[in-house]
């Protein structure tokens, strides 16, 4: 099999979930499927995620961190 015919489905450790309202409004994130921690900044992402033992080195990149909700630049209820 060729891989266009078998192609690669990423499964990033962290999940950032979309925003829930709140004062201020907060992320959800979660490493391997388990919630770890709320965010309501990137840098609390990268927080959350160095305390789970996942270091971040790169916001955009999808094999590791995965926007759900809207993306990093997301953090109020629209």
């Amino acid at each position: 099999m060729t891989e266009i015919a078998s192609p690669h489905i990423s499964h990033p450790r962290v999940t950032v979930l979309g925003v829930q309202p709140g004062t201020p409004p907060f992320r959800i994130v979660e490493v391997d499927g388990e919630v770890v921690g709320r965010a309501r900044s990137l840098v609390d992402v990268l927080d959350v995620a160095s305390e789970a033992g996942v270091p971040v080195h790169d916001l955009d990149d999808p094999e590791v961190i995965r926007w759900v909700g809207g993306d990093k630049l997301t953090w109020y209820v629209h």
